[in-house]
């Protein structure tokens, strides 16, 4: 017996939308819900999966250096946009459509990307894709409090949390991996296989809700229009913003003003309107707003990490894609190691407790991080990384139920796609101020050691007279001009050094500073979150 079921019992949350109620399909729910948990890792691996790879891309689809990154940007901008769109989007067509139809067209669209013959067509195809993931990431979240109920909800969100936080970290791993062992082509190749059976799967076992066409009367077409002008110019400045100084750019500050009056019409339209796109009554429920806040908070450490640890070890250690992947890896292995610990926990403790601890020990692994010198490698960030994948299932888990275990079924699928695209715009907004903290303490470092590397310094001379004697019997006369120029690229990698470990430093602030935001949430028992879903 298949999961859809014309005859099943079924009822009506708030806005109309009607919700599946039939015990005796509840194995096939759970096989499509799995399903939709694979599908969701695609679309989150994706964002990440090109990092370690933009080189060979560049050079297959002949684009310059400036131009390749919106093979990363453009997927990010259009995930941005499609996010809180998708809740009304499974109201509107289901959550088995929308998410059916989405795996699919995603499958399409990875295999557009294999073919890709030059830099406009790959831009096209991963805008597809990071629309269409977009839909999926927020789906499994709000499809999980339908579903499941009780101790079972808490099974489910350490499985979730596993793959959510699991992809960001082994995407420059396994891209590294694919790239150097078969081609840049099999980044999006291997989507299609899983992506084939996702799209099978869902649509014959998943039996959540049914299409509510009805909403289409009213169709909040200004809504769609300004959250997308918001959130994708919001995206593109942060990505191009620190490489182009910010407001000195002509176009970063027209940007700025587009996306700062389309925020304002977005909010406007959404709270006035009677059957909005984007449903900001969520934000009402004091856990759900501060939930979204954890979400963000956890968007700057997850990405950011994932971001300056390979940009370290290539600037600084000159390491390949695979040998970055295999330093990476211990974010995960102990990640994968903590969720049986955190799933146990999870029934004990007060999940705002556990919420706090995970928070610190966060910090704790950002902040280790601090002292790090240019010869840090692999087990030098052993212990840093452990105690970040550990706390990372201590966070998700408990600011999962807290944010979203208890919005009433109505506003769960628009509330998902909220939460989510909060961890995203951490995650972004996180990443343009690294870049910019990084190019701005690089220089006051720079100025610093350049400050004190005079002739006046005795240690100063004596490291110049042995360089030039050791590079005396190959350079010859031009020794000590080399002497001077290797100096000086030792000073500019430890302004590095010093700007990679103040960054580590400032990320683990806002860890600590959620801390303060612990007691005004509602304790929510984990082991019954996702009742009021139902």
């Amino acid at each position: 017996m298949t999961a859809i079921d014309s005859g099943a019992a079924t009822h009506t949350d708030d806005e109309g939308t009607i919700l599946v109620d039939h015990p005796e399909v509840k194995s096939s729910n759970t096989i499509g819900f799995v399903a939709m948990v694979v599908g969701m890792f695609m679309a989150i691996l994706d964002i990440q999966i090109v990092a370690s790879s933009l080189s060979e891309i560049q050079a297959g689809i002949s684009a310059s250096r400036e131009e390749i990154s919106w093979v990363q940007t453009s997927y990010l901008i259009a995930e941005v946009v499609m996010i809180p769109l998708s809740g009304w989007l499974s109201h509107v067509l289901s959550t088995r459509v929308l998410f059916a139809v989405s795996a699919g067209m995603f499958t399409i669209a990875s295999m557009a990307c294999a073919v890709a013959w030059n830099l406009e067509s790959m831009i096209l195809f991963r805008v597809l894709q990071g629309f269409l993931g977009g839909a999926m990431i927020p789906t499994v979240f709000a499809t999980s409090y339908l579903l499941f109920r009780g101790p079972k909800q808490g099974m489910v969100t350490v499985f979730i949390g596993l793959v959510a936080t699991m992809a960001p970290t082994i995407g420059p791993t396994l891209g590294g991996y694919l790239t150097d062992t078969f081609s840049w082509h099999w980044l999006f190749l291997m989507n299609v296989l899983p992506g084939i059976i996702v799209t099978i799967v869902v649509w014959t076992q998943l039996d959540v809700d049914r299409p509510n066409l009805n909403l289409l009367k009213g169709f909040d077409l200004p809504g769609i229009l300004f959250v997308a002008l918001f959130l994708g110019c919001l995206q593109y400045v942060l990505e191009e913003g620190p490489g182009d100084d910010w407001l000195q750019s002509d176009e970063i500050a027209l940007l700025c003003v587009v996306c700062a009056v389309s925020a304002i019409l977005f909010f406007w339209r959404e709270l006035t309107t009677p059957h909005p796109v984007v449903d900001l009554r969520a934000f009402a429920n004091p856990n759900f707003a501060l939930g979204c806040l954890f979400s963000f908070i956890v968007g700057i450490g997850l990405y950011g990490s994932v971001y300056v640890m390979p940009l370290f070890l290539s600037m600084v250690r000159g390491y390949n894609a695979l040998e970055i992947g295999w330093v990476l890896m211990v974010t995960g292995g102990f990640q994968f190691l903590s969720a049986p610990l955190a799933g146990a926990l999870s029934k004990k403790l007060d999940p705002r407790l556990m919420l706090g601890l995970g928070l610190v020990f966060f910090g704790l692994g950002l902040y280790l991080s601090h002292t790090l010198t240019a010869d840090w490698s692999y087990w030098e960030f052993f212990l840093p990384q452990a105690v970040r994948g550990i706390s990372l299932m201590f966070i998700f888990i408990p600011v999962n139920a807290l944010a979203l275990g208890t919005l009433p079924p109505h506003l769960l699928k628009g509330g998902a796609g909220l939460y989510n695209l909060m961890r995203n715009l951490g995650g972004a907004i996180g990443l343009a101020v690294i870049n910019t903290l990084l190019t701005n303490r690089h220089d006051l470092h720079l100025w610093h050691l350049k400050e004190n590397l005079t002739a006046a310094r005795d240690s100063v001379t004596n490291a110049l007279n042995g360089m030039t004697a050791m590079l005396g019997p190959v350079m010859g006369s031009d020794a000590h001009q080399m002497a001077v120029k290797t100096l000086g690229r030792l000073a500019e990698r430890e302004a590095w050094v010093l700007s990679f470990g103040d960054v580590f430093q400032l990320m683990a602030i806002p860890f600590v500073a959620g801390l303060l935001f612990l007691p005004v949430m509602r304790k929510v028992d984990l082991g019954s979150a996702g009742k009021d879903a139902h």
